[in-house]
């Protein structure tokens, strides 16, 4: 397997195994199961999955809900930084607690884009919204719902996966420089792996949780290096995927600035548009 034949390389060069399998693994249900799941329910004919029972998309996020932390846990074990397994359970439970209520205002979510919901406005604006009744009951229960699925569900899920990340980051270091070096596949998985991300920290509006992370793998990186460590062929490939969802948010933020419609969105500081507010704002309402 390519794997096997990518780690002895390394071990004949005196470097850290790259652990291709579980990176591989971790990219491929991230693009399938998370990026792929809006793609299906938009490929899949609505009359497979009735109103009353649960769509594509659903399935793919139980999915996802079940493979991440499996994943998670797979790395944590071959991190040479061992966290308490008390902290491991807790990080990994409040990550399936945070998914599984963001599993169901997700599912609201998408079966409102097929009704004519529109991401870039309101509740209270939406069209589809103005026209049902009564009112207030309608705008309570899908306020409600998109609550959980805007605030409540991403702080739980995203905190413990970066923390998880982040300590795992924290044990791929080594003495040896000639150590600090990918292996060509590594090197291929970086362009899919950032792009991910960059979806997860768009759609998820994150950003400050993802900056905040990365620039503690900076501060990390810097303060090693003065002890003469450096980061090996693992955490090179995290730190560069990091690297690359940065440089793409910036230049996400960048090329929609001066969208008016999307500004008024998101209003904040932190102007982060999400890419399905900019699918049913550009791309959707044309057809």
């Amino acid at each position: 397997p390519i794997s096997d034949t990518v780690q002895a390389d390394e071990a004949a060069a005196g470097t850290a195994p790259f652990h291709l399998d579980l990176w591989f693994y971790f990219t491929l249900q991230n693009w399938v199961l998370d990026f792929g799941r809006p793609i299906a329910m938009l490929v899949f004919p609505l009359e497979w999955f009735p109103l009353n029972k649960p769509s594509v998309g659903d399935y793919f996020h139980m999915a996802y809900n079940v493979i991440t932390p499996f994943l998670l846990l797979k790395l944590v074990e071959r991190s040479p930084r061992t966290l308490p397994r008390a902290v491991i359970y807790v990080s990994v439970i409040t990550l399936v607690m945070g998914a599984s209520i963001h599993l169901v205002g997700d599912s609201v979510n998408h079966r409102l884009l097929f009704s004519g919901y529109q991401h870039h406005l309101s509740v209270r604006d939406n069209p589809i919204i103005k026209n049902l009744k009564p009112e207030t009951l309608v705008s309570m229960v899908l306020s409600r719902s998109l609550f959980y699925l805007d605030l409540e569900a991403r702080p739980p899920r995203y905190v413990p996966f970066f923390l998880l990340l982040f300590v795992y980051f924290s044990g791929c270091f080594t003495a040896t420089k000639a150590a600090s070096s990918m292996p060509g596949v590594a090197l291929l998985l970086v362009m899919p792996s950032g792009l991910y991300y960059w979806y997860l920290v768009t759609e998820g509006q994150i950003f400050i949780l993802f900056i905040f992370t990365f620039f503690a793998m900076l501060a990390l990186v810097l303060h090693q290096k003065r002890k003469r460590l450096f980061l090996d062929s693992n955490g090179l490939f995290l730190f560069y995927s990091f690297a690359l969802t940065l440089l793409l948010v910036a230049l996400w933020v960048a090329w929609l600035w001066n969208d008016p419609v999307l500004r008024k969105k998101y209003p904040g500081v932190i102007y982060v548009p999400e890419p399905w507010a900019f699918y049913t704002l550009h791309i959707s309402s044309r057809h």
